[in-house]
């Protein structure tokens, strides 16, 4: 594993900027406001022939009172607890603050190396020399001056990381074998729903910040999680809620991540309240999901709440299958994350679509599948023409996209269209969107083009 270096300090010195110009890569979210990075963020880097994994960290607030500041100090205290090395964060024209000396008592008692860096210096080498000087006082060793947004002072940093980090050992550089087997699963939800709570459950520990406060997450972050012998990266993201809701930049930042995020898994689970059933955003939050041909699966949460006996179940289900009929074919799921209820359904069925999601039909069955198709329901007219269906072949998965050839291709309605995917997902048991591609037999298309006469304007 390679050696972690955790970057702590006080809200608002910076340490998202620092922690994205040390990866190379902007994936914290930086606003000038304190408190917008709450969980830990992974990344890793190299340096002067060293890998490494960086942890960006919440803004940290020893004795901090308030339930949801006390959680993130909790996340920056579990990341002191399992690293090598601390880059202690300052802000280098505030000279040392109270908060400051508090938490570097904290991070002496942790026995760990220590890095203070002054940050915020943008000035030539010699005054910001002379400003980093004050943080000597803090009895925590070499200050290094530094300026995160100009990057003056960064390489400096480094060398001083990679100085302190423990000794290298046997295969601690080696590769990690490609991830082509990974599953990633993107938890997606409107705000305060329970997508922090989940993860948590699942993974049976508090690696996320979860709160009753809405927007808690902000940072999409990632648990790896090995499951049954199938490898997961569980990902939180921020809630999304509706575009003229969204009031803070630092919250539009975080919802466009939180649908990359979406748009880069392989199953999206879309965490509903069971309290406030099938809103219109969590109809358009399918719509996406179905938009970007990612496998869904809607997790009804906070199950506990609700008079829950079976009956009233079937009747909630099938409001929501009727709410959401676009996206009929998506498993629907009932838990409690609180509670721990069925948590591990979630994980079961995310599997179970992952491997749907790259399912590859052999073209044999298809084609006898398209003969059985056209047998019993033959296909319409089109044009005043049969639309005659030659072949079918499977092109590409991830969603499963099938390619048909045939004389109109530009003229299938489009109730055969969804009676030929329902086919497909009725015969091979597919829950996952499913692509169709009409394609004209080689040749067709060229001598279709001849045929059509030219447009002539007028002089």
């Amino acid at each position: 594993m390679k050696p972690l270096v955790a970057i702590v300090g006080r809200p608002n010195v910076g340490k998202s900027t620092l922690f994205n110009r040390l990866v190379g890569k902007r994936i914290s979210l930086v606003e000038d406001m304190p408190g917008v990075t709450r969980d830990r963020v992974y990344s890793d880097a190299e340096w002067g022939g060293r890998k490494f994994t960086f942890i960006d960290t919440g803004g940290f607030v020893p004795g901090e009172k308030d339930a949801l500041l006390s959680q993130v100090r909790e996340q920056a205290q579990l990341a002191v607890e399992e690293c090598d090395v601390i880059v202690f964060v300052t802000d280098g024209r505030d000279g040392v603050t109270p908060a400051d000396a508090a938490v570097a008592s904290y991070l002496r008692k942790s026995g760990k190396p220590v890095i203070v860096a002054a940050n915020k210096l943008d000035n030539t080498s010699g005054t910001m020399q002379s400003l980093a000087a004050d943080f000597y006082k803090l009895g925590l060793g070499e200050v290094q001056p530094l300026s995160a947004e100009h990057g003056l002072g960064v390489p400096g940093l480094c060398d001083e990381v990679v100085s302190k980090l423990p000794p290298k050992q046997d295969g601690e550089d080696d590769e990690a074998p490609p991830d082509d087997g990974i599953i990633r699963v993107a938890i997606i939800g409107r705000p305060n729903v329970g997508k922090s709570t989940l993860v948590n459950a699942i993974l049976q520990e508090k690696r996320v910040v979860a709160s009753d406060v809405p927007g808690t997450t902000r940072d999409p972050v990632d648990s790896p999680l090995t499951y049954k012998g199938h490898k997961l990266i569980l990902t939180d993201t921020a809630g999304i809620r509706r575009k003229k809701t969204i009031a803070q930049q630092v919250e539009k930042y975080s919802v466009v991540a939180a649908l990359k995020v979406m748009e880069r898994s392989d199953v999206a689970v879309l965490l509903m309240d069971a309290t406030e059933p099938a809103v219109d955003q969590d109809a358009k939050l399918a719509g996406l999901a179905e938009e970007r041909g990612r496998a869904l699966v809607i997790v009804v949460n906070k199950w506990d709440l609700v008079d829950a006996d079976q009956r009233r179940q079937e009747a909630y289900r099938e409001t929501l299958k009727y709410a959401l009929k676009f996206v009929g074919y998506a498993p629907i799921l009932f838990t409690s994350a609180l509670t721990g209820s069925k948590v591990e359904k979630v994980v079961d069925v995310a599997v179970e679509l992952a491997e749907q999601f790259r399912f590859r039909a052999p073209t044999p069955q298809l084609n006898r599948l398209l003969d059985h198709m056209v047998d019993n329901h033959p296909a319409p007219i089109v044009r005043g023409k049969p639309l005659r269906l030659y072949y079918i072949a499977q092109v590409t998965t991830a969603p499963p996209t099938f390619a048909l050839t045939c004389n109109h291709p530009d003229g299938v309605p489009d109730m055969y269209k969804r009676y030929i995917t329902n086919q497909l997902r009725k015969t091979f048991d597919l829950r996952v969107p499913i692509r169709l591609l009409f394609r004209a037999r080689p040749g067709q298309a060229k001598r279709a083009a001849r045929k059509k006469p030219h447009l002539q304007g007028k002089h």
